[in-house]
């Protein structure tokens, strides 16, 4: 595992792919630019896997459409859509009308971090593409480690790199990305709960300071866990 811990991407995506069956690992995704090149990744590494987006019923439509450009661009992965148990309708019903901007943590819950528990007890290993360098939450993470919110192994091959890398692997691979990046939006979430970021005036910037404004809130749950329940592999 120590050799894990300095590995590049492309040598862990290689160890996972050698490690575990093909169908045990999911890549979950929101297209930001470091999951987009997370996808582009794991093709060239032939991980034959499932990618899996959390579909809130909220999204951009500049990112419904790239998705679609990423399941065009990559015929050797599996792309799937995780949706919410309650349509918009229902929750409104069952909870009041626009409860992202009453209660964020509960629609978070409801539209993100349950459509996950829902799904992700299917695989063992259980990749993303957040990094170190994102916030203060996620300074702590490495590119393996044991997840207790849901049990499997948690894999970032991302952790330690800097945005300057994600954006000039997205130049020297034309990756695809949300042309949102281009006005203002470095972190895309949901329409309600995601804004642009003055200052911001390339893909290369990054910065959370766009989503859940005026929120004391920094996460949508994901990838939240105990301090005391993180253990490093």
């Amino acid at each position: 595992m120590l050799l894990l811990k300095r590995s590049e991407p492309n040598e862990l995506l290689a160890w996972i792919r050698n490690k575990f069956d093909s169908s045990k690992i999911v890549l979950t995704t929101s297209f930001g630019l470091e999951g987009c090149i997370l996808i582009d990744m794991c093709s060239r590494t032939d991980l034959q896997i499932r990618v899996a987006d959390i579909d809130t019923d909220f999204l951009f439509p500049e990112t419904h459409a790239l998705r679609e450009e990423m399941t065009q661009r990559y015929p050797n992965l599996a792309f799937e859509s995780w949706k919410p148990d309650l349509s918009p309708d229902q929750q409104a019903q069952k909870y009041g009308e626009a409860l992202w901007s009453r209660e964020p943590n509960k629609c978070c819950n409801l539209r993100k971090v349950i459509p996950m528990e829902n799904h992700i007890g299917d695989f063992q290993v259980w990749m993303t593409a957040i990094r170190k360098e994102q916030s203060t939450h996620r300074a702590n993470i490495e590119i393996m480690q044991w997840d207790w919110q849901y049990s499997l192994l948690k894999a970032c091959p991302l952790a330690h790199w800097e945005r300057q890398q994600v954006w000039q692997y997205v130049q020297d691979h034309n990756v695809p990305h949300n042309k949102l990046h281009y006005e203002g939006y470095p972190s895309i979430g949901c329409t309600h709960c995601t804004q642009r970021v003055p200052g911001v005036t390339s893909p290369a910037q990054y910065s959370r300071d766009g989503r859940w404004q005026s929120q004391e809130k920094t996460e949508c749950g994901l990838h939240w866990s105990k301090a005391s329940d993180s253990s490093q592999l």
